[in-house]
């Protein structure tokens, strides 16, 4: 190794106490603040702008050293447009790029070679990065010449080495391009990002065009040089089990913008905005007895809405099951529900809604619940219930007590919803009824009773049966009983019940006329018949 790159390797551990900006910044290698980018559309003879195409659209996130940072998301949400914008291949339209604690944002061509060999690129399509007039050796060899670097051993011994280390053969130092397969050109890429040890690769893709036993050996490989040179990598890609295996932190990407950054812990296990949920339940169970404790997929209703003219609000709501009509007016910001885990979002899945105030769902909103399985919604609903209720619970506690007048209402709310306690307990002492409507009734029963009771001593006094007089009055002792479960229950159906007590205690021939008279106590008409009854006997 010349002095050159072991000024690399020395420089490389130094990386973390570089920057004096103290805090938090001196492990921040890129920063990226209210990135976007835009491509003009124009038409007519002058060449007007009409309008463009919103790409990149404002977008936030850090990636700090020796950490990979894996993007997601579906065709066309600016992932790989991102990675040429903060690689600077790109011009943004707006934001800001900070690499290593220096604004390269409107750095000029001449001012960014020097930078270009700590920040490389590996691309999306292999074919269409690889010359097809050079050879193998002439294409990993030109970061070499352009830098001015002189590997040990040679240039062309160094090309070898890197070509080992991908998967081929050194004999391919003299093809070219067009005499390999798609799998092959990609690692022909890879071996050309990774000559000169830069400190942040962004790879567009870099194992998609491989086979999966390539695939591991590539993954491998970057992990491997991760360890050894204290590489930093943004990796953009589609295989969701790829990223979750190679990233510490992941980035949902959705029409230009970032809808929720988490670590790959948290995101797969518990995702918090419904456009990661949807993409979760994609994530293909290769073992079939596993296959029935994965959670049911969930379809999301039409494609992506066009980048020229995006969704108001938040960009989600056209195919989301949970949109309501905040979703629609207003965009929700990126903000930090749980450590570590930033969504933007105003009904996350696994927590709290943040816009509690609005539940109406949109009709589109309506349209994708069709979509999601029964079970998915209600696990959504319970999850989001319980997070509600826990968050209340633990606000509710934090409070002083001199701040508590919601309790209070609440409590009288209950209470006059809800009568029949307060008048139950009452009920135990002074014996009310129990609404106004049974307080009637039992006013209008305990009028009535003196008159029964007359008339049961008359029908005794005038049968000669005195020991019937006894069970008379000790039945009339034993009235208090049923009045309390006549003020616990409701009056007219308690009375049958101490009706028949009194049948049993009473002989056989005073039963009609006992019965008659305590069965029935709203109607008047029969007390007087009883009456006659008595006279006649």
């Amino acid at each position: 190794m010349t002095e050159t790159n072991k000024t690399d390797g020395v420089a490389i551990p130094q990386q973390a106490p570089a920057p004096e900006t103290g805090g938090d910044d001196r492990d921040v290698l890129l920063r990226v603040e209210g990135l976007t980018k835009h491509f003009p559309i124009k038409k007519g003879i002058l060449q007007r702008q009409v309008g463009a195409v919103k790409a990149v659209d404002g977008i936030d996130f850090e990636v700090r050293k020796g950490e990979t940072l894996g993007v997601v998301g579906e065709s066309g949400c600016g992932k790989s447009t991102m990675g040429r914008v903060i690689t600077r291949l790109q011009d943004p339209t707006g934001g800001r790029i900070t690499f290593d604690g220096q604004d390269i944002t409107r750095l000029g061509t001449g001012r960014m070679r020097p930078l270009r060999r700590d920040i490389q690129m590996i691309f999306q399509d292999p074919y269409g990065s690889l010359n097809p007039r050079h050879t193998i050796g002439s294409i990993v060899s030109a970061p070499f010449r352009l830098q001015g670097v002189e590997p040990e051993g040679g240039v062309k011994k160094e090309v070898q080495r890197l070509l080992e280390l991908v998967g081929l053969s050194p004999e391919h130092y003299n093809r070219y391009p067009h005499e390999f397969s798609g799998g092959q050109r990609q690692r022909i890429g890879i071996a050309r990002a990774l000559a000169l040890k830069p400190k942040l690769v962004v790879a567009d893709e870099p194992v998609s065009a491989l086979d999966v036993s390539i695939q591991a050996q590539v993954v491998n490989l970057m992990d491997d040089l991760q360890e050894e040179l204290g590489l930093t990598y943004v990796i953009i890609a589609h295989d969701l089990s790829v990223v979750r295996h190679v990233s510490d932190r992941i980035a949902v990407m959705y029409l230009g913008k970032m809808v929720e950054i988490a670590d790959r812990t948290s995101l797969y296990e518990a995702p918090m905005h419904p456009y990661t949920k949807a993409l979760m339940s994609a994530v293909p169970v290769p073992d079939p007895k596993r296959r029935g404790a994965k959670s049911e997929r969930i379809l999301l209703r039409g494609d992506v809405p066009s980048p020229i003219s995006p969704p108001s609000g938040c960009r989600f709501h056209t195919r989301c099951w949970k949109a309501t009509e905040i979703c629609k007016t207003t965009e929700p910001q990126l903000v930090e529900l749980r450590p570590g885990q930033r969504v933007a979002c105003h009904h996350p899945e696994n927590f709290a809604d943040q816009a509690p105030q609005d539940t109406v769902l949109l009709t589109a909103a309506k349209e994708a619940s069709e979509l999601v399985p029964d079970a998915v919604l209600e696990e959504s609903a319970e999850t989001s219930a319980a997070v509600a209720a826990e968050v209340a619970e633990t606000a509710a506690t934090k409070e002083p007590e001199a701040e508590k007048p919601s309790v209070t209402e609440a409590e009288k709310a209950e209470t006059a919803v809800k009568p029949s306690v307060t008048e139950v307990e009452k009920a135990e002492a002074e014996k009310p009824s129990v609404t106004e409507v049974e307080e009637t009734k039992v006013e209008k029963a305990e009028a009535e009773k003196p008159s029964v009771a007359k008339v049961e001593k008359t029908e005794v006094a005038e049968t000669e049966d005195k020991p019937s007089v006894t069970k008379v009055e000790k039945a009339e002792a034993d009235k208090p009983s049923v009045a309390e479960v006549e003020e616990t229950e409701v009056a007219e159906t308690a009375k049958p019940s101490a009706a028949k007590a009194e049948g049993e205690k009473a002989e056989a021939a005073e039963k009609p006329s006992v019965t008659e008279v305590e069965e029935t106590e709203a109607q008047k008409t029969e007390k007087p018949g009883t009456g006659k009854a008595a006279e006649e006997k």
